[in-house]
């Protein structure tokens, strides 16, 4: 009978780190969490008073004895107090009994995706998170590859496939076969770079201080990577302040100025992507150039920039189905896959 208790809370887990959002899969449950990856904390105790969504909305809006700020930068951890916590709270959501007078609840086994370009320190500082906010085991995938997994691409075989992983930190390219990275470029370059861009931009053109929410919004509601000759201008207005009299301010944007804002970054991955075709082997260049490019990550969806990649690399590219949420899913898939876990974990880290 208890037994019978546990099966029905307790599952094992697959979770997506990202530098902007955290996702979260249960075992025969599906994807239970989506939040972004923000605490807010008191400077001085720091005591935790809000996670995720909650978090989010206090971002840039703090007194001076609280800070709302993301733990994870450019993929990694930079602060590991504040990560441990949110870890164990997004664990404890969707694995703690909701019923006090059955017995402790078996800690979850966890697979965690990150990127491929960490330190043997920063792998060992996420595993070390994992297991203490209430993993039981924690193994560790490379982003590339459990996106490659999510997007149902065919790894195992003998032929090439390339990802592109485009996350709020980190920007993945790599090229997989017979279960294993062949090459890849891990690049700190991302969704975030995109918001400074826009914050850049607006100060430079129109004189106003914006905040990095309100750029994100504006790359959301407006933001596009390609100029399609069919399709109207865009416009929204966003609000900060003047730089000129430090008084409030609006200026409308426009989807046009918003691709001359983040054509140097997105300059900067297509580049990268060009610099990982030239090294892949003459024997996988055909493959990919057939299948072509798999985008995944929140990035992918930016209109537009699967034609702006294909016609800067001169081959197929294609939007994985629910980019967002590639990773975690392949990450979801090997939970019930040990051989292919063991093949494609990360090696290292804590024993």
């Amino acid at each position: 009978m208890l037994n019978f208790l546990f099966g029905l809370f307790s599952h094992d887990l697959a979770i997506d780190l990202g530098t902007a959002n955290t996702l979260v899969f249960v075992k025969d449950k599906g994807i239970a969490i989506r939040e972004p990856s923000i605490v807010a904390r008191h400077r001085k105790t720091k005591q935790i008073l809000a996670t995720g969504m909650e978090a989010k909305k206090m971002m840039g809006k703090t007194p001076g004895q609280i800070e709302a700020f993301r733990p994870l930068k450019d993929g990694v951890i930079a602060d590991f107090d504040a990560t441990e916590e949110m870890l164990h709270y997004f664990i404890a959501q969707v694995h703690e009994s909701p019923y006090s007078f059955l017995p402790k609840i078996p800690r979850p086994k966890v697979i965690i995706g990150i990127p491929s370009g960490v330190t043997e320190v920063e792998r060992r500082a996420v595993q070390y998170a994992a297991l203490s906010a209430g993993a039981r085991v924690a193994y560790l995938i490379e982003e590339p590859m459990a996106a490659a997994i999510g997007a149902k691409l065919p790894i195992e075989e003998a032929r090439g496939s390339m990802i592109v992983d485009i996350g709020g930190g980190t920007t993945e390219i790599a090229v997989i076969s017979l279960g294993g990275i062949v090459i890849n470029r891990s690049l700190r370059i991302a969704g975030d770079e995109f918001d400074e861009a826009i914050v850049t931009y607006v100060r430079m053109k129109h004189g106003l201080l914006l905040g990095l929410p309100s750029a994100e919004g504006a790359k959301i509601a407006i933001g596009s990577a390609y100029q399609s000759k069919d399709k109207e201008e865009k416009h929204t207005v966003v609000r900060g302040r003047d730089l000129e009299n430090g008084l409030p301010k609006s200026v409308k944007l426009t989807s046009s100025g918003l691709r001359e804002a983040m054509s140097p970054v997105f300059n900067q991955i297509i580049e990268a992507i060009d610099e990982t075709v030239e090294e892949i082997p003459p024997e996988l260049v055909g493959d990919v150039l057939e299948q072509g490019i798999t985008l995944a990550g929140g990035g992918a969806l930016l209109p537009g920039i699967d034609k702006a990649i294909s016609e800067a690399a001169k081959m197929p590219v294609w939007v994985a189905p629910d980019p967002l949420t590639c990773v975690v899913r392949g990450a979801a898939r090997l939970l019930d896959n040990r051989r292919l876990l063991e093949k494609v974990k990360v090696t290292g880290g804590l024993k």
